[in-house]
C-alpha cells in the first residue's frame, strides 16, 4: 500500500496533508503522481546534506519529474491532459530546490502520522515472530508484505520515519513541524536506508508467500499434462527469490556496517570523554533504534530462508545452505555487537576502593531477554590477556572465569530492563579491586604504563541457540597509592586520546603531531579548570616541550618519561601539577582571566615593562622550576622586575593566593592575561576572591584561654632594586600529594606538612 494511500485512510491525517500540500500549491501534483514521488524521493541513495548537494539532487528530481509530466501526456483521458499541463506550468514557476524540499517535508509528516497511527492501533499487542517474541515491536507470524514491514519498522523506532527530512540552506537537518529531537545526520541516513531495505524485502516475502502456495498446489493436485511447465516455472520463481534474498543480505551487510560504524564513534566519542571531552549520550538510543530494526531485518530474512528451503525442487541446494549460514551468523554478530559498557569504570583504579560501572544490551528487550534476565560477570584482564580473547572474534567458553589477572568482589550483577526507556542494563554499583597480578616489567617500564581492562560476559538463550556474549571496558591503569596518579593519568589521557577507532586492546602510537597534542592538553586542562587555553598558552606549552632538533610530532617520551632540559622532572608532571593545583586552589580566579600562568620569565619581564600602567604593574605565571607552583612577577618601585618565590599548594592551605595578593601593597595594576585587553586594578580584579579579614582590638585577649589572637599577613622581604628574586621564604619542599582522582582532585595529606613559612 502506497504512503499516502495509508494517509488517506485516516480521515483526519488526509485533511491535515491535504491542507500542507494546498498550502504550497503541491496537492493536484501529490495526488497525480504519489506512488512515483514517494519512490523516487524515499529510494534516493544519498541524503543531501549541504546546500550545494541539495541543489544538485533537486534538480534531478525536477528534470526527472518532468520527463515523467511529458510521459503521462500521452494518455487518453482529455481531463487528465490538462491537468499534466497546469501541472507542467505549476513547476516552471516554482524553484527546484522549493519544489523538491516541499514534497520531501511533506512525506516526511506523512511518515510522521502514518507512524502515530500504526503505535496506536498496535499499543499493547504482543504477537510471535519465529520462534522468540520482541517487545516493543508488532509481530506477525509468517511473512509481511512491504507495507507490513513499513509498518514494523516505524513501531520499532518512531523517529525512523524522519528518515525523509527537510534540508536548510545551513547544511543541517531540521524538522520543527515533528516537534521531536533530531538525531545527528549519519542516524537519519541509516535509519532511512534501513527502513528502505526493509521495504524492498517486503517484495521479497510475497514473492515467497506465492511460491509457497504454487508448491503447495503442485503437491496435492494430481498428474497434469502441463506439470512439467509448472514444475520448470516453480525452479525459476524460486531462483529469482534466491537472488534477491542474496541482494537484500548484501544490503543487510552495508547497512550493519553502517550502524557499527556509529557504534564505533559513539565508543570513541566515549573515549574522549574520558579526558574531559564533551559526550552526547543520548545519541546511544537512536543507535539502540537501528540496531532494533537491524535485528528485525535479519530475523525476518532468516525465517524467509528457512521457508524456502522447505520448498525442496531439487536434492541439493548448497546455495540456501550457505545463505541461512550467512544469515545466522550475521544475527549472531549482530547480538553480540549490541552487547556494551555504556558507563565506564574509573580509568585510574586504586585497589581496595569501591567503583562503578555498567553495560547494556541494545537488543536485549528486543529479544525478549527481559523476561528471563541473565547475570553479568565482570573480570580483570591484563593487555595480553585481551588481546588473545580479542583474537577469538566473540568466542568466548566457560574457562574464561580462570583467565583473571586480579579479584575482584561483588563482580555479578542480574540485568534489569526500565520500561519508560526501554534500556535493559546491568549495573555494578560496588565493586573493588582486591588484588592485582601484575606481568613482569622491561627496562624502563613500570606499573604506571601497565593498562588492564574489565571483561564482561554472560550467557542466555536466543531463539533456542546459547550465546554467550561480552565486551571490554576502557583500558585502565591499577595503583596502590596516591603517588602513582600523575603518571597513571599520562597513559589513559595519551591512549583515550590518539586510539583508533577500531583496534586491538590496547595497542597506541609512540608519536602524535603537535596539532593533535594540543587539543588532547587543551581538553583535559579546561575539564578540569572551566577554561580552556589560549592560543599564547599553547605556543608556550610546544616550546617546553620541543628539544634541539625541533619536529612537528611529540613523542610519548618526550610527553611523560624524558625530563625537561635542566630539570628533575617531566613535562607531563609539570602540567599535571599546575592543572591540579588550579583546580584546588585558584579556579575562580583562573576562570575570571586573572591567570595568566603559561608565560616564561623572559616574556614576562618584557610585557611588564611595555606595560602602560608601570610601577606595581603585575602577572601570575606558572613556575617553570617547582612543581605545582605559581609566581608573582610586578615592577617595583624602581622600575624594575621582581619575581617573588613560587608559592605551592601548601602555602594556599595556610593562606589563600588572593589574601596574599591583598597583603602585597606593591602590587596595583593586573598585567591582562589577553593582549586586546587594559590592566585592571588589583582589587577590581581579585576582590571577591579576598576572603572576610576582621581587623583585632589593639589587645583582642581570648577570655577562655587568655592566649592574644593573631593574623597571618604576607610581605616581600626587600632584596634592593636590582629586580633579583625576592620574596616570602623559599619553600624548597616539593608537594608530597600531588593526586589527581576520577573526575576531581585529591586532599592534601596535612598529617605531612612540614618547614611552615613565616610571616609578619
Amino acid at each position: 500500500m502506497s504512503l499516502w494511500k495509508r494517509v488517506s485512510s485516516h480521515s483526519d491525517c488526509e485533511q491535515r496533508m491535504a491542507a500542507f500540500y494546498e498550502e504550497k500549491g503541491l496537492l493536484d501534483l501529490r495526488l497525480c503522481l504519489a506512488p512515483w514521488i514517494e519512490d523516487r524521493i524515499m529510494s534516493e541513495q544519498i541524503t543531501p546534506n549541504s546546500p550545494e548537494q541539495l541543489e544538485r539532487v533537486a534538480l534531478k528530481f525536477n528534470e526527472d519529474l518532468q520527463q515523467k509530466l511529458l510521459s503521462t501526456r500521452t494518455a487518453t483521458d482529455q481531463a487528465l491532459k490538462f491537468r499534466v499541463v497546469e501541472l507542467c506550468a505549476l513547476i516552471q514557476r516554482t524553484s527546484a530546490v522549493e519544489l523538491y524540499t516541499n514534497l520531501r517535508t511533506g512525506l516526511q509528516k506523512e511518515l510522521q502520522l502514518v507512524t502515530e497511527k500504526s503505535v496506536a492501533s498496535t499499543a499493547g499487542q504482543s504477537m510471535p515472530l519465529s520462534s522468540y517474541n520482541m517487545n516493543n515491536t508488532p509481530m506477525v507470524t509468517g511473512y509481511m508484505d512491504a507495507g507490513d514491514l513499513l509498518a514494523v519498522s516505524n513501531s520499532c523506532n518512531p523517529s525512523v520515519v524522519q528518515g525523509v527530512h527537510n534540508v536548510q540552506h545551513s547544511g543541517g537537518i531540521a524538522s520543527p513541524a515533528l516537534g521531536m529531537a533530531t538525531p545527528k545526520v549519519e542516524l537519519y541516513e541509516v535509519q532511512h536506508q534501513i527502513m528502505q531495505s526493509l521495504n524492498e524485502f517486503g517484495n521479497c516475502a510475497n514473492a515467497l508467500k506465492l511460491l509457497v502456495q504454487n508448491y503447495s498446489y503442485m503437491l496435492s493436485s494430481t498428474a497434469s499434462p502441463n506439470a512439467d511447465v509448472a514444475y520448470r516455472n516453480l525452479i525459476d520463481e524460486k531462483a529469482a527469490i534466491v537472488i534477491a534474498m542474496r541482494r537484500s543480505f548484501m544490503y543487510y551487510e552495508s547497512l550493519y556496517e553502517m550502524v557499527m560504524h556509529e557504534m564505533n564513534e559513539w565508543c570513541h566519542q566515549q573515549r574522549q570523554a574520558g579526558n574531559g571531552a564533551p559526550f552526547n549520550e543520548g545519541s546511544l538510543e537512536d543507535i539502540q533504534r537501528c540496531f532494533e530494526i537491524l535485528e528485525t531485518f535479519i530475523a525476518h530474512m532468516m525465517a524467509a530462508v528457512k521457508e524456502t528451503m522447505r520448498v525442496r525442487l531439487t536434492n541439493e541446494e548448497p546455495e540456501l545452505t550457505q545463505l541461512l549460514d550467512q544469515v545466522q551468523n550475521a544475527r549472531k554478530h549482530l547480538v553480540c555487537s549490541a552487547f556494551i559498557v555504556d558507563k565506564q569504570p574509573p580509568q585510574v583504579m586504586k585497589t581496595n576502593t569501591r567503583f562503578a560501572a555498567s553495560v547494556r544490551w541494545l537488543l536485549g528487550s528486543q529479544l525478549g531477554l527481559h523476561n528471563n534476565p541473565p547475570t553479568v560477570e565482570c573480570i580483570i584482564m591484563s593487555e595480553n590477556q585481551a588481546q588473545r580473547f580479542s583474537a577469538r572474534n566473540h568466542q568466548i567458553d566457560s574457562s574464561v572465569a580462570g583467565q583473571t589477572s586480579g579479584e575482584i568482589q561483588n563482580c555479578s550483577s542480574t540485568m534489569e530492563y526500565q520500561q519508560n526507556n526501554h534500556v535493559f542494563s546491568a549495573s555494578f554499583r560496588n565493586m573493588q579491586l582486591k588484588k592485582i597480578k601484575r606481568a613482569e616489567k622491561k627496562g624502563t617500564e613500570s606499573v604506571m604504563d601497565e593498562k588492564f581492562s574489565l571483561l564482561f560476559y554472560t550467557t542466555t538463550t536466543v531463539s533456542d541457540f546459547q550465546m554467550r556474549v561480552w565486551t571490554l571496558s576502557l583500558p585502565v591503569v591499577v595503583i596502590v597509592h596516591g603517588n602513582q596518579e600523575p603518571q597513571s593519568w599520562a597513559t589513559i589521557t595519551w591512549d583515550n586520546a590518539f586510539a583508533e577507532r577500531v583496534r586491538d586492546p590496547f595497542i597506541i602510537t609512540d608519536r602524535v603531531t603537535w596539532a593533535q597534542l594540543s587539543v588532547a592538553l587543551n581538553i583535559k586542562f579546561a575539564s578540569c579548570t572551566g577554561r580552556s587555553l589560549t592560543m599564547d598558552n599553547l605556543d608556550f606549552l610546544y616550546e617546553k616541550l620541543q628539544r634541539e632538533e625541533r619536529s612537528e610530532y611529540i613523542t610519548w617520551n618526550q610527553f611523560c618519561k624524558e625530563p625537561l632540559p635542566d630539570r628533575s622532572f617531566t613535562f607531563w608532571e609539570w602540567f599535571f601539577a599546575i592543572m591540579k593545583l588550579t583546580k584546588d586552589h585558584m579556579l575562580g580566579m583562573w576562570k575570571a582571566g586573572c591567570i595568566m600562568g603559561f608565560i616564561n620569565k623572559a616574556k614576562a619581564q618584557d610585557d611588564l615593562l611595555r606595560s602602560v600602567c608601570g610601577i606595581g604593574t603585575f602577572l601570575l605565571r606558572f613556575s617553570d622550576s617547582e612543581l605545582g607552583g605559581v609566581s608573582i612577577a610586578y615592577v617595583n618601585e624602581n622600575g624594575h622586575v621582581t619575581m617573588l618565590v613560587p608559592w605551592t599548594a601548601r602555602d594556599f592551605q595556610v593562606l589563600s593566593l588572593a589574601d596574599r595578593i591583598r597583603d602585597l601593597d606593591v602590587l596595583c595594576w593586573l598585567h591582562p592575561s589577553d593582549r586586546n585587553s587594559s590592566p585592571v586594578k588589583r582589587d577590581a580584579a581579585f576582590g571577591e576572591f579576598y576572603s572576610k579579614r576582621q581587623e583585632p582590638e589593639p589587645i583582642d585577649i581570648d577570655p577562655v584561654t587568655g592566649y592574644v589572637k593573631s593574623q597571618l599577613h604576607v610581605h616581600v622581604c626587600s632584596n634592593g632594586d636590582n629586580g633579583s628574586t625576592s620574596g616570602t621564604p623559599h619553600h624548597v619542599s616539593q608537594q608530597d600529594a600531588m593526586q589527581l582522582g576520577n573526575g576531581d582532585f585529591g586532599i592534601a595529606d596535612f598529617d605531612s606538612m612540614t618547614n611552615f613559612e613565616d610571616y609578619n
